[in-house]
């Protein structure tokens, strides 16, 4: 079944990262990034470049620095020992149906198993980014800021082309990228239907960058409470949940109901691409997720108890 996903980097529930929330799910789909052995040295340094990812976005202070390292340290261990052998059990799954034709709810429902998977790893996060959280100080939550900032241009070039065909193209783009990781290259009859069912996505770039923008403004002014308030671990832990809560899960009733067309349309667009492939190209994409399962089980079984 295709991953394709018709949309920005939001456009599911798989999506919906921010801080942590990206650096949980680049670990759980690494194996879906990359070939096999760049997978398991990928997933090895994973540690070093998260606490990179992280101090680039918040700067650490040198007392901050050894707390942070161990934090992601020992996340990762966890992840390596309880979540690996979960995502080993998925692909195993996928491998078994890959051969015949797929349909939107069983689309929805492998998004769904992902989805669960990401939210078990937040919540095994969480006390760690709290207690670090909680040390922030106003310089850095203004270096955050001003990362935010930078990566909202990026984006605006990104998804925002001026001419609706430049746009179409890179969005384009972007679905086959996936589909051709999984199943090999597309003939161009192929790429031609697979252009014509995206023209119908309801992927909206300028609604999906407002609304990151509101997250990133929750974000920041969770932080400069937790910071400045007398403020709890535990109450922390809550506040960043109820903050995961809201990015993966809009307060606006009409970014809510926005959010469920275009997984609808993720899931029945992933389906009927699926459905286009021929059985080689199937038996390519069981042969790719035999590759990332043994990945998975490679990298789980290296896990010290």
């Amino acid at each position: 079944m295709s991953g394709a996903i018709m949309g920005g980097p939001d456009a599911t529930a798989l999506g919906r990262c921010r801080g942590w929330r990206r650096v949980v799910l680049l670990s759980c789909l690494a194996w879906l990034m990359t070939g096999c052995s760049a997978v398991r040295l990928g997933y090895n340094h994973a540690p070093d470049l998260a606490y990179w990812w992280f101090d680039g976005h918040v700067d650490f202070r040198d007392d901050q620095s050894a707390r942070a390292h161990e934090v992601i340290d020992d996340w990762f261990k966890w992840h390596r020992r309880v979540e690996l052998p979960v995502y080993a059990e998925l692909l195993s799954k996928a491998r078994g149906q890959v051969a015949g034709p797929a349909t939107a709810a069983q689309a929805c429902q492998w998004f769904n198993d992902v989805r669960l998977r990401v939210e078990a790893s937040l919540e095994r996060a969480l006390p760690g980014v709290a207690e670090v959280a909680l040390s922030l100080s106003p310089q850095q939550i203004a270096h955050l800021e001003h990362k935010y900032a930078e990566r909202n241009e990026e984006l605006v070039d990104r998804y925002l082309q001026p001419q609706a065909e430049a746009r179409a193209r890179a969005q384009l783009k972007r679905a086959l990228e996936p589909i051709e990781m999984i199943y090999g290259r597309m003939s161009n009859s192929q790429r031609e239907r697979i252009a014509a069912l995206a023209l119908a996505t309801p992927f909206d770039p300028p609604r999906w960058i407002a609304e990151r923008h509101r997250r990133q403004q929750d974000t920041l002014q969770t932080l400069t409470r937790l910071s400045t308030e007398q403020t709890s671990l535990p109450q922390a832990v809550d506040a960043l949940r109820a903050l995961s809560q809201r990015s993966r899960v809009s307060p606006k009733d009409g970014y809510r109901a926005y959010q469920q067309r275009l997984i609808e349309f993720n899931c029945a667009f992933a389906a009927e691409v699926h459905n286009l492939t021929t059985p080689e190209q199937r038996r390519a994409a069981a042969e790719q997720l035999k590759d990332w399962e043994d990945d998975a089980r490679a990298l789980a079984a290296e896990a010290k108890p």
